[in-house]
């Protein structure tokens, strides 16, 4: 934890020098002020409540659809002193609309998720995986500062918190069909939207250019299409699985080590970026074992009984004779102390 704190300061100080950013035409830096997280995130809460109880969207219109997709949903400030149109619904009213905690950088956080649809594919993806999907970014002025129509593929570990959380909370596309003309369609795919405080998207240090002000909540309209599994260090062990301590982050660094930025700042190279998690010199993939079992339903892949010391990767494999190919981890602990081998440096 005490590395983690220093870790998150580390990206803190970053931020503030990135944040100095010069003013349109200007020589003068307009520098963003650091504050304080759980303070800012009640301002967050506040700001997106009153946004869910002051906009609408289109359910009836959107349900009765067969296949649809982000850009047949509509999402409209409700005027002053008007009631919700019919075949409207209030967001703070919609059944399907979810409140989730959570917490990042030891701070709780709070954020909202409308569930269109699940997704009836097989499979969801991890914090860490690669995920195909079509978005719509906009503040809670209703600015929308990004915009992905056509499928287009991301790294989860590579974006902003929240979607890291969002996203494993639903399933991929069931199939999809090629159009004819280049295009693709997807079917019951995964679709809603997650309203994020600041903290889970860029707090204090927007991409330039974004036009996203600085602690502005976000809100995304989403479809979550497909999803790949990642090994960012080609150490054998999922990126996923190298969030060691479970909380829901890729923050860990065993081995406490660093590598240096051109501009002379100090940026921890976490484990998932770490082909030697403990530094020993014995590379993480000599210090595991991984082997295969093959049996015929992904159910008996995943009913295989594991010794304590083992994990069966979540991405499944299914073979072309219609058999499934799941991968297995031993962590090995040859000295017996209760630290994997990978992970102990003594």
């Amino acid at each position: 934890m005490k590395l983690r704190r220093i870790a998150l300061a580390m990206v803190c100080l970053v931020t503030c020098f990135l944040s100095c950013n010069k003013d349109d035409g200007g020589t003068d830096p307009v520098v963003v002020e650091i504050r304080d997280r759980a303070e800012q995130q009640i301002t967050d809460k506040t700001d997106l409540s009153e946004y869910l109880e002051t906009h609408y969207y289109n359910s009836s219109e959107f349900e009765a659809l067969t296949n649809p997709t982000i850009q047949d949903l509509k999402i409209t400030k409700l005027v002053e002193g008007t009631d919700v149109p019919d075949g409207g619904t209030l967001l703070k009213d919609a059944t399907n609309l979810e409140t989730i905690e959570t917490t990042f950088a030891d701070t709780d956080y709070e954020y909202y998720i409308l569930r269109l649809k699940q997704g009836s594919g097989v499979g969801s993806p991890t914090l860490a995986d690669n995920v195909v999907a079509t978005y719509e970014g906009f503040t809670i002025s209703d600015v929308v500062f990004d915009l992905a129509i056509n499928p287009i593929g991301l790294d989860l570990s590579g974006t902003v918190i929240g979607w890291s959380r969002v996203f494993p909370q639903f399933n991929v596309a069931e199939s999809f069909v090629e159009n004819g003309d280049g295009t693709v369609s997807f079917v019951n795919q995964g679709m809603g939207v997650m309203f994020l405080p600041s903290g889970l998207g860029y707090y204090s240090n927007p991409p330039d250019g974004s036009g996203i002000p600085a602690y502005s909540p976000l809100i995304f309209k989403f479809e979550l299409l497909q999803t790949s599994q990642n090994d960012h260090d080609n150490d054998g062990i999922p990126s996923y699985l190298e969030d060691t301590d479970g909380n829901g982050d890729l923050f860990d660094n065993t081995d406490e080590d660093f590598t240096s930025t051109n501009s002379g700042f100090l940026l921890p190279i976490y484990d998932y970026q770490d082909s030697d998690d403990d530094g020993d010199g014995i590379l993480t993939r000599d210090e595991i074992i991984i082997t295969t079992e093959n049996r015929a339903t992904r159910e008996e892949i995943k009913s295989i009984i594991l010794e304590s010391n083992q994990k069966l990767v979540n991405h499944i494999v299914e073979e072309e004779n219609g058999t499934f190919t799941g991968t297995i981890i031993t962590f090995t602990d040859t000295d017996g102390d209760g630290i994997a081998d990978y992970l102990d440096s003594e």
